[in-house]
């Protein structure tokens, strides 16, 4: 479904703006928050897809906006940020922004598997879902996205029909010509009745964006580089929160103290010093390498293990750059790669490791150092990277530091051991696992009961068959004997 650009004149729009202010004068401008005022007087796109979301019907734009405005006063929408969410959702990988589908349009991913109806309040998942659909919308400036329910391993238990129509309701009320696709990913088939409950609750339109996929069909609707592992795909990608920026703030840095502070990068490491002057020629910004996230390394627990991933783009379109990884303590991290080149334009994604054994308590005072050079055309053919690492005299050195953190969901990692949390913290924890345990023990219950009704309807219909075969042979072997006896084989004198 390629989104189709529809023309909206300027006198339309000024209509519109001019009827939506209209209304906002006679109820007051305390009536909407100010940044949304602002919003409807100079963002022209905003009231485009408003307009356009309602088939260039001004008086249903109209009522929609207010209705989306004053929904996002009442909600707090421009005050909710990463630090007023509940981290432990944020972190968890329940949802996220990844890829793309083949239209081009943002995912928002919904594993629905990380989410356990009734283990925490649905309001707090509402906060939490609506920061996400913010941060999509800055992200792609209120194009196109798809929202893809991965429901590979759900249970009855993962299936929350208020957070699933709160989902879609988003894209229906309150945020306008903003849906692509709804994309349900290996529905298990035990959820397949409760959404054909959730179909008869959505308009047409919505309906009809509905696309149920597969492993084997998913490339269909999103392009083959970013299908990930665990939908049957190559892309490496794992989940690692990344804190949104924003223009203008600063681009990450690295810069060298002045307080005569040494960090220590080892691996043939260097020391970073004020006063202390290399012969290679450092410069302060990332140069040709970006790196994603920028500025933190965040881990999270996968399986067993504390991982986390980042990503390596080379932004020139015509250099091959070099880089390499370093951290202060190499003896707790697995990095792969740690060091290689890229082509023009090439990414690659480098898995981080925390090894069993170490305090997650520390991973606040470790940090990494990606260190990138650009190549010459003459060094690529008989590129020997230990050897160009090992001497970077003369070349130009950028940097990027990450400094590590661990997400809100990480508890243990096998012998890892994790430092005390407080009593607030292990009391929600407690309340949070209870809930999940009740919720789980209720749906079991549910479905061995529905299992008892079933096993005793075939019992029903068995006896039932048994006892029509009983009639039928009973009747068959009857008349079988009158048949013998009125026509005997042998006639006696």
């Amino acid at each position: 479904m390629v989104r189709e650009y529809i023309e909206v004149s300027k006198p339309e729009i000024e209509d519109l703006r001019k009827s939506f202010l209209d209304e906002v004068s006679s109820k007051g401008n305390d009536s909407i928050h100010p940044k949304d005022l602002q919003r409807v007087k100079t963002d022209d796109d905003w009231l485009r897809r408003f307009y356009l979301h309602q088939e260039k019907n001004q008086e249903k734009a109209r009522e929609m906006m207010w209705s989306s405005i004053s929904w996002r006063k009442e909600q707090n929408v421009n005050e909710i940020n990463e630090d007023t969410v509940n981290k432990e959702i944020l972190c968890s990988g329940a949802f996220s922004i990844h890829g793309e589908d083949v239209d081009g349009c943002k995912l928002l991913v919904f594993k629905c598997n990380k989410h356990t109806k009734g283990a925490i309040d649905v309001n707090i998942v509402k906060q939490c879902i609506i920061y996400w659909f913010e941060r999509l919308e800055r992200t792609t400036k209120g194009d196109f996205c798809s929202i893809f329910f991965d429901m590979e391993g759900c249970g009855l238990s993962n299936m929350d029909m208020d957070v699933i129509k709160y989902l879609i309701g988003l894209f229906n009320s309150y945020y306008p010509y903003f849906l692509n696709y709804i994309l349900i990913f290996e529905m298990p088939w035990v959820l397949t009745a409760a959404f054909k409950i959730v179909k008869t609750l959505l308009p047409e339109k919505a309906k009809e964006k509905i696309k149920f996929i597969s492993k084997k069909d998913i490339s269909t609707f999103v392009p083959t580089e970013h299908i990930i592992t665990s939908w049957g795909g190559k892309n490496p990608y794992v989940f690692s929160f990344v804190p949104e920026t924003f223009p203008d703030q600063e681009k990450e840095k690295v810069v060298v103290s002045n307080n005569n502070k040494k960090v220590h990068f080892v691996d043939g490491s260097m020391s970073e010093q004020a006063a202390a002057a290399t012969t290679a020629e450092k410069e302060s910004d990332g140069g040709f390498l970006k790196v994603t996230p920028p500025g933190i390394i965040t881990f999270v627990k996968d399986g067993n293990e504390l991982i986390s991933t980042l990503e390596l783009q080379n932004a020139d379109d015509s250099i091959h750059v070099s880089y390499k990884l370093k951290t202060t303590s190499p003896e707790k991290f697995r990095v792969k790669p740690s060091t290689g080149c890229l082509a023009p334009g090439e990414t690659v994604v480098v898995n981080v490791t925390l090894f069993p054994g170490f305090q997650l308590g520390g991973l606040s005072r470790d940090k990494f150092l990606v260190m990138s050079t650009p190549m010459e055309t003459s060094e690529l053919d008989n590129l020997d990277l230990p050897e160009l690492w090992k001497n970077t005299s003369g070349r130009k050195l950028y940097q990027h530091r990450l400094k590590c953190i661990q997400s809100g969901e990480v508890t243990k990692n096998g012998n890892v051991t994790v430092t005390a949390p407080t009593a607030a913290e292990t009391d929600q924890s407690s309340i949070s696992q209870l809930s999940s345990t009740i919720s789980e023990i209720r749906t079991a219950q549910i479905e061995l009961r529905q299992s008892v009704k079933i096993t005793q309807y075939f019992q029903m219909v068995t006896l039932f068959l048994v006892l029509i075969l009983g009639v039928v042979v009973g009747y068959m072997a009857r008349n079988s004997k009158d048949t013998s006896s009125e026509h005997p084989y042998c006639n006696h004198p």
